[in-house]
């Protein structure tokens, strides 16, 4: 007797007409994170966003060829953790037409873009999920001026305001796996046939944007655009997701 597994990817729809693109959150979000990335796109585009089931990169590229050949798109966009999926996508999938890169974190110029997850999993052992939310945000370069006794109380208030905000800090150990699966040289990337846009914010990171400088001179097909006054989560319903969707307007076409 044969048995299959069938494993089920939820994706949020908006819009109906015009070319298809999907979105690709990135850590500590859902979904639910695009909301307003995803309503500005859809007056031109049919957008479909994905819930990552975050359980490794070769999954998270099933999942994504999944929702490429169930929607027919050919438009990719990643921010971060989800900018690494993309990349790596775009690899093993010639659907991929356009890749639209956020600051992915991988590993570049000596910088370990993980170095936070050994305290963070000895704080989640403990059962200190607020600590281990603000070894994540210290880790990745949030809130680089700000100490963490100070950090800590805050994020306390907002899991007890948003519970959902608790449930999503362990898997913050998925994203994790794809970046360290996704470690190796940059110009193996020379081999990505889609046309690709880099993104990022003039106040993100140094290390992210170290990234970009990396990988702008590898893709063999290209263009960069940084915008000012924002930073890695611009994307985010709680960043300028507006003018992220203009730029993705532009590039799509």
């Amino acid at each position: 007797m044969e048995t299959s597994t069938v494993t089920e990817i939820r994706y949020r729809t908006f819009g109906s007409g015009g070319p298809k693109v999907v979105l690709l959150h990135g850590g500590m979000q859902t979904s639910a994170n695009f909301t307003r990335l995803a309503t500005a796109l859809a007056s031109t585009f049919t957008v479909y966003v994905p819930d990552r089931r975050r359980q490794g990169l070769r999954s998270e590229i099933s999942d994504l060829a999944a929702v490429l050949d169930e929607t027919g798109a050919g438009n990719v966009f990643g921010l971060s953790s989800g900018a690494v999926v993309a990349l790596h996508g775009a690899l093993e999938l010639p659907r991929i037409e356009r890749l639209a890169l956020y600051e992915p974190p991988l590993r570049y110029g000596g910088f370990d873009p993980l170095g936070w997850r050994p305290r963070f999993e000895k704080e989640l052992a403990k059962g200190h999920t607020a600590r281990a939310m603000v070894t994540v945000s210290k880790g990745t370069g949030d809130f680089p001026y700000v100490p963490r006794a100070a950090l800590v109380p805050f994020v306390r208030l907002w899991m007890r305001s948003d519970p959902r905000v608790r449930e999503l800090v362990p898997t913050m150990r998925g994203d994790a796996a794809v970046v360290e699966q996704a470690g190796g040289p940059l110009d193996r990337y020379a081999a990505v046939t889609a046309e690709t846009l880099l993104l990022g914010g003039e106040r993100s990171p140094a290390y992210l944007i170290r990234v970009l400088n990396g990988l702008e001179p590898v893709l063999p097909n290209v263009r960069r655009v940084t915008l000012d006054g924002v930073g890695h989560v611009a994307a985010d319903n709680s960043g300028q997701p507006e003018r992220v969707a203009e730029e993705l307007r532009k590039f799509f076409r």
